[in-house]
């Protein structure tokens, strides 16, 4: 067997520090191995052995080899390559703390960035199976969770701000509601940051919850210590994020939508509505709680199948 480089050998004892010093899963370790084991058969090829003769310039080419791939190797995706990538950072940030070599040539190459994905939005005809499956029933349960997804869809809130609702943050049909001549109401959400902002709410999302607190919370919040909690479970104490998001994968099965339908896809549901209704994008914005309008503009991407629909259907010369 040929005697290892020096870069190998380099490898093998960051390792060693990974599996003693800083106790990574044999998992892990061995991720990091297959990674730079294609890193130092590229280096090989390159006639690099010694660490200190590693430069910027042979890092990046690694990244276009991975992007690229070869005879053995199908191209990596960018998440692929971009794992790598921090294998290969860490590597040569040991070497440095190490005193092995005095620059690191990966401090500058960054990983590639995946591309976005899209969030998925649900129709709105989807949205409405989804929030009939919601109350199967007249239980305190089947009324807590309509109340929820009808919050969640209504308001656009996130799944963290709709259990931390308490009854003090409600004021359904007070006099300058928005949307008063509808029968709708305000509700105050606290998102990141502990963030307050007040959201108009819909007459479906207030006699949801007008439905639930009269007639189911009570029952199961006399179970509990006197919770000031909109949503609790069946011990009268606050509802949880897990009970939140079993409620809604539960009613997605009964209305035969997957299994990937989450809190956070009737929120996504809830700005692509707006903005295929003729929302502005800074409206939106304000809505969702949004720091900063870049965030929200994803769903204006997401909206632009809506309008490919509404072109392909009036223009005369979409279809050939």
């Amino acid at each position: 067997m040929p005697p290892r480089s020096q870069l190998r050998r380099a490898r093998d004892g960051w390792l060693d520090h990974l599996r003693v010093e800083r106790g990574r899963s044999e998992h892990t370790l061995g991720a990091y191995r297959r990674d730079t084991d294609r890193y130092l058969d590229f280096l090989a090829g390159a006639g690099v052995t010694e660490p200190g003769k590693v430069r910027e310039q042979h890092v990046t080419d690694f990244l276009a080899h991975l992007r690229r791939g070869d005879d053995e190797h199908r191209p990596l995706a960018a998440t692929s390559a971009a794992r790598a990538v921090v294998s290969v950072r860490g590597l040569h940030r040991f070497l440095t703390l190490e005193g092995e070599v005095r620059t690191d040539p990966s401090q500058e190459v960054a990983p590639p960035t995946p591309p976005r994905r899209l969030p998925r939005a649900l129709s709105v005809h989807e949205v409405e199976r989804l929030l009939q499956a919601a109350s199967v029933g007249d239980t305190p349960a089947a009324l807590r969770d309509r109340a929820l997804l009808e919050v969640l869809y209504g308001c656009g809130a996130r799944v963290s701000e709709a259990i931390a609702l308490d009854l003090d943050d409600l004021e359904l049909g007070r006099p300058d509601a928005v949307d008063m001549a509808a029968g709708g109401g305000v509700v105050r959400l606290f998102g990141k940051g502990s963030k307050e902002r007040i959201v108009p709410m819909g007459r479906y999302a207030r006699d949801a919850l007008d439905t639930w607190i009269v007639r189911g919370r009570p029952g199961m919040a006399t179970r509990g210590r006197g919770t000031p909690a909109v949503f609790v479970n069946a011990r009268g104490g606050r509802l949880s994020r897990q009970s939140a998001w079993n409620a809604i994968k539960a009613a997605a099965g009964r209305a035969g939508l997957g299994g990937d339908v989450s809190p956070h896809t009737l929120r996504h549901s809830f700005a692509t509505h707006l903005l295929d209704g003729g929302a502005d994008v800074r409206v939106v914005q304000e809505l969702l709680g949004h720091a900063s309008v870049t965030t929200t503009q994803i769903y204006t991407h997401v909206s632009t199948q809506h309008l490919r629909e509404v072109y392909a259907q009036a223009h005369p010369r979409a279809r050939g």
